[in-house]
């Protein structure tokens, strides 16, 4: 299947990097290279450093940053591992970063990859291939408590409890195989009237829980956030692009963090903690798609753009 990737809030990232044609820049999620590729055009003497975990991501990149590719350098790894890789390519500091978080279109679209409820595929989710957790092991073995842990706190799932309760009972006949076999229980532990006023998929909360379990995609952007903001030059820029609200929260809460001087209690007479502002807001509210962008991309419709500059 050809890599397709439709870039979202792309103008507007670009133009909050505050691209400097001899500087350094970081997209930590390469993804179809659409962000990338509009980087790239604006260096001279720059270097580009693309990230992904997806070999597939890489390969489909590569021809379509053919033009610039002295420009480039490619990485297979997750973005946990940011300082490392700076470390291993002699990179101190760098100018600009950009993350588009989450799971691009073509791992969506491409069926055997087992992200979306709407094919019939391997439960699979991850987006390392080389990752040995995927969904099928968790909803065969994780314990009902856990799955419903789970789909509570990174789906938001209301139904979490029933949806395990119903996967441990079906896992007791047979191995859970497919996203479709997940969905059919789905479907038996969800009220009618429920799917019926679903907004969207009713299976969706769920298979968003499980890829970011699979991933640990919370985890490792709360992990790297700070640690990113410590590798750039002054007045170097983070661009955050996030697609629903636990990873806009995670962003907003540590930028904040970022933001802010001396978190001593106010009855300490002088400040003992040291903490030090390492970055100013630059939106402090986040930027949003037009509805141009929403009418013919509806996947940006939840997508929201923050941006912190070093201090």
């Amino acid at each position: 299947m050809e890599f397709k990737h439709i870039p979202v809030l792309l103008n507007e990232t670009i133009e909050n990097l505050r691209i400097d044609k001899d500087k350094v820049y970081v997209d930590c999620t390469l993804g179809g290279g659409s962000h990338s590729l509009e980087i790239a055009k604006k260096l001279d003497k720059g270097k580009l450093i693309c990230i992904d975990q997806d070999i597939d991501a890489i390969e489909a990149a590569k021809k379509k940053l053919n033009d610039y590719l002295d420009k480039i350098i490619f990485i297979k790894s997750n973005f946990k591992y940011f300082e490392e890789i700076l470390n291993e390519l002699q990179i101190d500091r760098v100018d600009g970063v950009l993350m588009d978080i989450g799971v691009s279109s073509y791992q969506i679209d491409e069926a055997s990859r087992g992200f979306s409820y709407m094919e019939d595929a391997p439960l699979d989710m991850r987006m390392d291939r080389t990752r040995e957790l995927t969904a099928k092991f968790i909803v065969n073995h994780y314990s009902q408590e856990d799955l419903s842990d789970i789909f509570f706190k990174y789906g938001e799932e209301k139904w979490s409890k029933r949806i395990a309760q119903f996967i441990v009972e079906a896992r007791r006949e047979k191995e859970i195989e497919s996203t479709f076999d997940l969905v059919e229980i789905i479907d038996r532990a969800v009220p009618a009237e429920v799917r019926r006023n679903s907004k969207g998929h009713y299976a969706k909360r769920v298979f968003q829980a499980l890829r970011i379990e699979v991933n640990d995609e919370l985890g490792v952007l709360e992990y790297v956030l700070p640690k990113i903001v410590k590798r750039l030059n002054k007045g170097g820029r983070l661009c955050v692009i996030t697609f629903h609200s636990l990873e806009d929260r995670i962003v907003k809460e540590i930028f904040k963090d970022l933001n802010t001087d001396c978190i001593c209690p106010p009855e300490l007479p002088v400040c003992v903690c040291n903490k030090k502002r390492e970055v100013k807001l630059i939106t402090r509210k986040p930027i949003t798609p037009s509805e141009k962008e929403m009418e013919t991309n509806s996947r940006s419709k939840s997508s929201k753009l923050r941006v912190v500059e070093k201090i």
